[in-house]
């Protein structure tokens, strides 16, 4: 019996000792992988698994023990303070001090050696927030203003520039192609914002790496990438999401799976989101209601008076988002990453057409794009380590992306629906690598190239005697874009608190159309167009911290966009009464601009953030006044139209002021602020007058309070008004968007909304979000928006992690 004792006292201290640790994220609840655990000489080490484990058996008890990851803060505790619980909770670096990027060069960098602005949003972020459509998302940023012309929209504006000025990236593809226009974009809500593990918005030109369109911004949007056990284990992770909100009577559902195993993984996404029509607030200017609508009856269109004026009558729509991903690692440093996305959705009103008026009656009976669809499959081979003289790290991607949208429309009591369809087949290789010279220097370079294939066509339904006649298409059917660059960048990095880098990209860009099915409508004075340019930008910038507390960021950079086959060969009506045509005389654009940011941070506290830039746009691509063979004015639609087309006939000067602020009030309540000041004006036959894109003076402000399990956020969205005299005129053009001034001219009031958002951890795998938006109930649009914003809005969601 006393051997016994011994035995099992002996097996019983030696299960005291033993200890493992599991490290979690203190918000999310989620294991923290690859935490740094040390003593003070860094003599004992140890670093958790995928379940956020690790054993803390050969640290003393009394023993100081460090846990460093380089997305949390530093905390430090001993091995009798963690006690029985065998757990450490670890808070976000919600400054992002240490936040790595890959949006600056392809490759990991940390984000403070970056000379340029990048906005970051992580899974944590994302989750709080829970946005609706990825726009929204963008939206949340503070930096990034959004346009909606209708609900299903949503026009991203960084820095005075928007459209396809701006460009998208998912996974490391470029989003844009051939007939991005210049015009309001929607593309953006075609990325599943449940399928993204965190976003990077880089304010300012990326020409360098990305090539045509990123002359105000570039939008890089990363997916979830598939989690390996690592062991013979089987790793699950699983994550469902229910979701509704009141003003849109909005219906959501999401589901995504995590399949683990040694050296595979795979993740399965899918979401689908039903809206209906939209509500809009009670307080605010009366120009905004919907008073009446059409509806089609068989004995004709009648107009039908709106019960409830502030319900936005035809402006609901769905839509479904799949992704799935596999990752095979075959070895520790080479990984190969496959994607495959599709996203669809029903018809989306035009909301924005829909209340237009002509000679004192609406003008549309019906005005719908057709299902948006876009499928992407992207092939990432990546490896991490190597010995060769000309690379350490190397990725080459491999893409293909299919576009197709249309458009359809019909005139109040007309029988005949125009019917407009394009599809896009986009297919892209690039090949980056990274160098290490030395401790202090690192190259970057990489080669792209990009080809555009559209197919466009045009037809007019008779909708009584469904007869279908062939008519002018939207775009030259078959033309093609071809795009291919070389492209480096270097940095330098002597010592801690200083960066140089810089870098150039050379690109070649092709456009070829064939006009010949079109000008049996128009009778163009050319049958083909060809077109080629060559761009070479570059850019320069240091990041230098003379003290803990001064962050300095300079940077100059040009950036070019390349006519498109949308800039070329485009035929639509761009506003009532004018139509846009063709015009093959056509060349890139450039912009040359800098920046200067100072961040000023005292122990983490209060961080106080400024950046003020400027941009000169020369030979911009805008929309002008044109002549068709002598002629001003031609029938387009059944309708006497003025003629234009996209000239290079432009200069535009932009410049604005950022000032951003996080003060921790306290360790649970944190204040945080933004506010952008833009201005500009663009050259129109000799004369400045303000640009389309110039968003007005916005911002935000939130306190944030977290304890436990809770999080709540009170927060505020404002905007400036713009007068009648501060409108670009294309918008004053619009005025059936707008609200009226005392004189009866469009103008864009200011507006503000109060809102109130919160998270709370019922449990391990359950967590539910309520936010209350508008509270006020304010009734506002956005800047050169055509539907008003949701009133007050009640937003609860459920989820369930397992």
């Amino acid at each position: 019996m006393r051997v016994f004792c011994s035995i099992f006292f002996l097996l019983f201290t030696f299960l005291a000792l033993a200890q493992n640790v599991k490290v979690l994220n203190k918000t999310t609840q989620e294991p923290v992988f690859g935490v740094a655990i040390y003593n003070i000489d860094k003599s004992k080490s140890e670093i958790t698994n995928f379940r956020g484990e690790a054993s803390l058996d050969e640290f003393g008890e009394a023993e100081v023990i460090y846990f460093k990851h380089l997305s949390h803060i530093l905390k430090q505790t001993t091995k009798r303070d963690i006690g029985a619980r065998n757990k450490i909770y670890l808070e976000s670096n919600t400054e992002g001090l240490q936040e790595i990027v890959i949006s600056a060069s392809k490759f990991e960098q940390n984000k403070r050696d970056i000379p340029q602005k990048i906005v970051s949003l992580n899974t944590e972020n994302i989750a709080f927030t829970n946005p609706q459509t990825s726009a929204d998302l963008l939206e949340t940023t503070g930096q990034v203003y959004v346009q909606k012309s209708q609900m299903g929209g949503g026009s991203p504006m960084i820095r005075g520039f928007s459209t396809n000025r701006l460009l998208i990236t998912v996974d490391g593809v470029r989003m844009n192609n051939a007939i991005f226009r210049g015009g309001n974009l929607q593309n953006v809500i075609a990325i599943d914002p449940f399928s993204i593990q965190n976003t990077e918005v880089t304010l300012g030109a990326g020409s360098v790496i990305y090539g045509s369109d990123a002359v105000g911004g570039v939008m890089s949007f990363y997916t979830q990438t598939p989690q390996l056990s690592y062991t013979d284990s089987l790793l699950v992770k699983a994550n469902a999401v229910v979701r509704y909100a009141s003003a849109s009577k909005e219906k959501t559902g999401h589901f995504d799976i995590n399949l683990g195993y040694k050296n595979w993984g795979f993740v399965t996404s899918a979401s689908y989101t039903d809206f209906g029509d939209l509500k809009m607030g009670k307080n605010g200017p009366d120009d905004y209601l919907r008073p009446e609508y059409v509806v089609t009856t068989a004995d004709g269109d009648i107009i039908q008076e709106n019960s409830n004026p502030l319900l936005q009558k035809y402006s609901g729509y769905n839509q479904l988002n799949i992704m799935q991903k596999v990752r095979y690692e075959p070895l520790e440093n080479l990984s190969f990453d496959l994607g495959l996305f599709y996203t669809t959705s029903s018809n989306i009103p035009r909301y924005d057409r829909l209340i237009r008026y002509r000679s004192g009656t609406l003008r549309s009976a019906e005005w719908n794009y057709g299902p948006q669809n876009w499928f992407m499959s992207n092939l990432q081979v990546t490896k991490l380590s190597s010995n060769s003289n000309l690379y350490d790290k190397i990725k080459a991607t491999l893409a293909y992306q299919n576009f197709e949208e249309s458009r359809m429309d019909r005139d109040y009591q007309s029988s005949i629906r125009s019917i407009r369809e394009e599809a896009v087949d986009a297919y892209s290789f690039n090949l980056d690598l990274e160098k290490t010279f030395n401790s202090k220097t690192q190259f970057f370079y990489g080669f792209e190239y990009v080809y555009n294939k559209v197919s466009s066509y045009g037809e007019d339904t008779n909708i009584e005697t469904n007869i279908t006649e062939p008519t002018v298409s939207r775009y030259p059917n078959g033309a093609t874009w071809q795009s291919a660059a070389v492209y480096s960048s270097i940095k330098y990095k002597p010592n801690t608190k200083f960066v140089f880098q810089s870098g150039l990209r050379f690109n070649h860009i092709v456009s070829k159309a064939d006009f010949t099915e079109n000008n049996v409508y128009l009778n163009l004075p050319f049958a083909v167009s060809n077109n080629e340019a060559g761009a070479l930008t570059g850019t320069a910038g240091i990041s230098w911290s003379p003290n803990k507390i001064m962050q300095w960021k300079v940077n100059a950079s040009s950036a070019f966009r390349a006519p498109n086959i949308d800039d070329i060969g485009k035929v639509f009506d761009s506003e009532p009464g004018s139509v846009v045509v063709p015009n093959d005389n056509l060349k890139p654009e450039y912009a040359y601009g800098g920046e200067v940011g100072l961040k000023l941070n005292f122990d983490d506290t209060f961080i106080l953030d400024l950046n003020t830039y400027y941009t000169y746009l020369n030979n911009a691509l805008v929309r002008r006044d044109y002549s068709l063979n002598g002629e001003t004015e031609i029938m387009y639609d059944g309708e006497l139209s003025n003629v234009q087309a996209i000239q290079n006939a432009s200069k535009a000067w932009i410049y604005g002021f950022e000032v951003g602020l996080k003060y921790h009030i306290s360790k649970r309540l944190k204040l945080t602020s933004q506010y952008n000041i833009i201005g500009g004006t663009e050259e129109d036959e000799g004369i400045e007058v303000p640009i389309r894109h110039v968003a007005p003076y916005f911002g935000n402000t939130h306190f944030i309070w977290a304890k436990n399990k809770l999080k709540i956020d009170a927060f505020a969205n404002y905007n400036s008004e713009l007068s009648f005299n501060q409108l670009a005129p294309s918008e004053i053009e619009k005025d059936y968007i707008y609200a009226l001034d005392t004189n009866g001219n469009p103008y864009s009031p200011a507006w503000y909304t109060l809102n109130l958002r919160s998270q709370y951890q019922l449990c391990k795998s359950t967590s539910v979000s309520a936010s209350v938006e508008n509270i006020t109930n304010q009734r506002y649009k956005t800047y050169s928006s055509g539907i008003a914003a949701a009133g007050l809005n009640v937003i609860l969601a459920l989820k369930y992690s397992l």
